[in-house]
């Protein structure tokens, strides 16, 4: 018989094996059911990734990673370009490379993806106006709920000193001087 070469003659030769070894209390459900799992088996390593191929400058590679680490991913906004596996991350670092073996410099090739995607690409942006409020924003949020919270156990403790509950406290006075 000859080798066959591709994948679909591949899996066609299966499905005559299969014919031949699946026993007849199965039928056509359970042939069918057994087909589909050995199909789907099959074509997994289809849709496998490439390796990554093995850099050529070892130096290069790890100045590269290194800028790389301080670039956020502007697809997955929440890590390094380095660790990304994002389809832009990968061009990101070929572009890294690539700037990096032309000459550049570390601190040329941030400037030149800042210039391109803003302060955003930076996983520790400058602490500038128009970054102000990622450093700022998050003690301002921390200091408005310690704010809330002191005014809440303030209001509490005064409500327990007159003989009222805690609950009370909590709940809105009634509109209009309504009884409560």
């Amino acid at each position: 018989m000859p080798e066959p070469t591709s994948i679909l003659a591949r899996l066609a030769l299966a499905r005559l094996a299969l014919a031949r070894m699946v026993p007849a209390r199965l039928g056509r459900r359970g042939a069918g059911a057994l087909g589909l799992a050995m199909v789907l088996l099959a074509a997994s390593p289809l849709h496998a990734g490439e390796a990554r191929p093995l850099a050529d400058d070892p130096t290069l590679e790890a100045r590269m990673m290194a800028v790389a680490d301080t670039l956020r991913c502007v697809v997955c906004q929440n890590e390094t370009v380095a660790a990304s596996h994002a389809e832009l991350a990968r061009d990101l670092r070929a572009q890294i490379r690539q700037q990096l073996q032309a000459g550049r410099s570390e601190q040329q090739v941030r400037d030149f993806m800042v210039a391109r995607y803003g302060d955003f690409v930076l996983y520790r942006p400058p602490l500038q106006p128009s970054t102000a409020a990622l450093w700022l924003g998050p003690f301002a949020l921390l200091a408005l709920a310690a704010l809330v919270w002191w005014r809440y156990l303030r209001r509490a403790s005064a409500t327990a000193r007159r003989g009222g509950s805690i609950a009370a406290a909590a709940t809105p006075p009634p509109p209009n001087g309504a009884p409560r």
